[in-house]
């Protein structure tokens, strides 16, 4: 393999802004779903399906994807997925209406499913194993930095420019990235292929499909209030464009702060304490928006908390899965980031009908249901003693 020093130094940065353009495309429609509600004549609830339909396809596209590309050098086919993402978001701006916006999702989150489990096998490939688990964590910062800094700017530009302009900043983002990963990712990386075999191997261990359960539990509470936030935040306590695009910064400040502390501590407190102590501060988190709901500020403070646990738990998942089978790490990660997506789905799911009927304080304490079942199941996971990985 080669490469210049500069092009691998910078390459875990190049990978993490992958994520954050990924986590952008994944995350947009949130954001302004007033905006997408006027903008195309349609419901709030219709709105929130682009978030519903786009985690299904994501959740058949990962472990799928992963499957068929799993030969191929990983810069060409992380470029490649980077160009999609972009041109994708670009081809949203100029939709002409639901139907078209919803079939260009569809495509686009089909090929970016690649993306955020490849990433994370990259990193494996192009670190020491020492600092595998800091760097996975870091590559997840991207994630953090699409809600710290993308939402909170989509909010803002399509509150005042409108949606197809917010799809735009996307798309430019995308180009970008695409050509910093083309320029940093070391050329010749190529990882484990991807059989039939792995995935029986994957279902027959009981502490990966535990793992795997977490996440989706995780994933499924948060996106029943996530995917409807703004919307709640201006029904239940009168909060406009900017009060909602402020939450949304604190949510995504918050989560790059517990990245960043995540990334620091679990190689030496191990990603089991790690998973609990960032599991733990989620279910506070949401407990207290549930608990505060039509008070902005104790609302808003619970999303601070909460914030602090959302990527992290995540990151310290795919930590986990890759220690519990280093040698099955290509499909665990391909399949928790699919399971992540089923949990997107499920919970957006739940939480449109709610929101349908109005049912606007249940949807916290339903979200609140899911993450103490994630966390009975995190101390269900605890390693043995005996274990090397904490």
């Amino acid at each position: 393999m080669e490469s210049s020093p500069a092009a691998g130094r910078f390459a875990p940065t190049a990978l993490m802004l992958g994520n954050l353009v990924t986590g952008c495309s994944v995350l947009a429609p949130a954001g302004m779903l007033p905006e997408l509600a006027r903008g195309l004549d349609i419901s709030i609830h219709a709105a929130g399906l682009l978030i519903t339909f786009g985690a299904v396809m994501l959740c058949i596209g990962s472990p799928l994807t992963a499957w068929l590309t799993s030969r191929i050098e990983r810069r060409t086919l992380l470029t490649t997925t980077l160009a999609v993402l972009a041109l994708g978001n670009l081809a949203s701006a100029f939709a002409p209406d639901y139907t078209s916006l919803l079939v260009i999702r569809l495509v686009m989150l089909a090929v970016g499913a690649l993306y955020t489990p490849q990433a994370a096998g990259t990193a494996a490939l192009i670190v020491p194993a020492e600092r595998r688990g800091s760097t996975i964590a870091y590559i997840f910062l991207g994630w953090s930095l699409a809600a710290a800094v993308g939402l909170p700017l989509i909010t803002f530009i399509a509150s005042r420019y409108g949606w197809r302009a917010a799809y735009g900043e996307i798309g430019a983002l995308g180009c970008l990235s695409f050509l910093l990963l083309l320029l940093r990712l070391p050329a010749g990386l190529k990882g484990v292929p991807v059989d039939l075999k792995t995935w029986a191997e994957v279902g027959r261990a009981k502490t990966i499909l535990l793992l795997l359960a977490i996440t989706m539990l995780q994933m499924s509470g948060q996106f029943v209030v996530f995917t409807f936030m703004g919307p709640l935040l201006n029904k239940l306590t009168g909060a406009g464009p900017d009060a909602i695009g402020m939450v949304f910064a604190l949510y995504g400040v918050c989560g790059f702060l517990g990245v960043v502390i995540a990334t620091r501590i679990v190689d030496t407190s191990g990603p089991y304490r790690t998973s609990l102590l960032f599991t733990c501060l989620l279910l506070a988190g949401i407990t207290g928006w549930a608990l505060g709901a039509g008070t902005l500020a104790v609302m808003t403070c619970g999303v601070a908390i909460w914030g602090l646990g959302f990527a992290s738990t995540n990151s310290m998942q795919q930590v986990r899965l890759v220690a519990a089978a280093p040698s099955l790490a290509s499909a665990t990660v391909a399949l928790n980031t699919s399971v992540l997506y089923i949990g997107q789905a499920v919970g957006s799911a739940i939480g449109g009908v709610l929101f349908a009927r109005e049912l606007l304080h249940a949807l916290g304490f339903v979200a609140v249901g899911f993450v103490v079942l994630a966390l009975i199941l995190v101390v269900l996971t605890r390693p043995h003693p005996a274990a090397v990985t904490a």
